[in-house]
């Protein structure tokens, strides 16, 4: 069976493999005359899942839904022995101690103070563990990215962007793509980050986040894997050309305000970070907190959009983004298979060994993590873990799971 998509990305395997079975079901009920109309389509039909409202999520106890109380309560108890950032909720000293070995490492947006360690676990759409005060905004670092991946995904649905595959220099009318080198970025280089690209931007050098102890060479865009959040910050830039408004408007209008999310969350960029489109004066957001800024949001606000990610974009009756933009999405990239587009992956269990390999993650400074687990149905948010004790957490959770589920 060929794998390969029209954008020239491969469909996860998981996806295949799922649709296979589907099919080969709607064969053998056909064959043996039990079909009755039957159809993939027709199935899910009959079988809604369950949407949460804005103002009201509903709870089920761990039973009703398959899993055991006492090994997710467990599995909760560790999580909250396991604290991250050292312990400290002072977050201007934990970026300034992280980030001590870089040059350039000046805060320049806004940073808030954390409160404490929180979470959710929502299986089959339905709340079933709350621990700490999970509609507390707090930075969420890193885990914005995911964000900025969708308001990417949203262009390409749109049509404000023809092709991933297309050079950004095409869509952004000024210098930051010119030079011979970055002329060759494409989108899928900079949602993957690969592209490499070269410059300054709000007073941050590209090299300022690939120092690393010491200066590393540049690669062709598309070879070479590497995190650097000057690079995704002028994924945000040329984002914010392309839709010709502030990001957070489009994300609110798009996704949040569909999926039910609260108005308490914020989207960031520096003190640096304005420039004029069509007259108007608007903030290029980050995509992290790296020096600040970044998405501000509870774990509830959270895990209505790692669910909307779970039900594959859809939220009630309305495809909020495409199914195939969380292909894409959820697809390894080549030379980091562990990366998707801004999404982290579970590929051959590398990053999580106790985790299946289809599940993806959206993953920040802190620790902060959005877990989508789709072969058992959860959606989990984690807020203030050690890094180090993740793997842990999860192989606990997962033996809450019942056998016969």
């Amino acid at each position: 069976m060929n794998d390969l998509r029209a954008d020239g990305r491969r469909v996860p395997q998981r996806w295949l493999a799922r649709a296979c079975a589907l099919l080969l079901l709607s064969i053998f009920l056909a064959a043996h005359g039990l079909a009755d109309g039957f159809s993939v389509c027709e199935q899910h039909k009959s079988s809604p899942s369950y949407f949460p409202d804005r103002w009201h999520w509903e709870w089920k106890r761990p039973e009703a839904v398959g899993l055991d109380a006492r090994a997710l309560q467990r599995a909760i108890d560790f999580a909250l022995a396991h604290e991250g950032t050292g312990g400290s909720k002072n977050i201007r000293q934990y970026i300034m101690r992280s980030f001590a070995q870089e040059p350039l490492n000046d805060i320049i947006g806004p940073v808030k103070d954390r409160g404490e360690p929180n979470g959710l676990v929502v299986r089959h759409g339905y709340i079933v563990a709350e621990w700490g005060d999970t509609e507390r905004v707090d930075m969420t670092f890193s885990v914005t990215k995911s964000y900025l991946s969708t308001v990417a995904g949203l262009a390409l649905d749109r049509g404000l962007i023809a092709d991933v595959h297309h050079r950004v220099r095409k869509y952004v009318p000024d210098e930051t793509f010119d030079s011979a080198h970055n002329r060759k970025i494409t989108w899928h280089h900079l949602l993957t980050q690969t592209s490499e690209w070269e410059g300054t931007l709000w007073g941050k050098p590209d090299w300022a986040d690939r120092w690393r102890g010491q200066m590393r060479q540049l690669h062709e865009p598309g070879t070479h894997w590497q995190y650097n959040d000057v690079r995704v910050n002028i994924l945000a830039y040329a984002l914010l050309q392309v839709w010709r408004k502030p990001l957070p408007q489009v994300l609110k209008a798009q996704v949040m305000d569909p999926i039910g999310a609260s108005n308490t969350w914020r989207w960031y960029g520096y003190r640096n970070s304005f420039v004029t489109i069509d007259g108007l004066r608007m903030q290029s957001v980050s995509g992290g907190g790296h020096w600040g800024g970044g998405m501000w949001i509870h774990s509830r606000d959270q895990a209505r959009f790692g669910y909307m990610y779970l039900r594959r974009g859809r939220w009630k009756d309305r495809q909020v983004l495409s199914e195939r933009w969380i292909d894409m999405a959820t697809t390894p990239t080549p030379v980091k298979p562990t990366y998707g587009y801004m999404w982290w992956l579970n590929t051959d269990r590398k990053l999580f060994p106790s985790a299946p390999a289809s599940d993806f993650f959206a993953l920040g400074a802190g620790t902060n993590m959005i877990w989508i687990d789709p072969e058992h149905d959860l959606v989990v948010v984690v807020r203030w873990i050690d890094r180090r004790a993740i793997d842990g957490f999860i192989q606990r959770l997962l033996a809450a799971v019942e056998r016969e589920e």
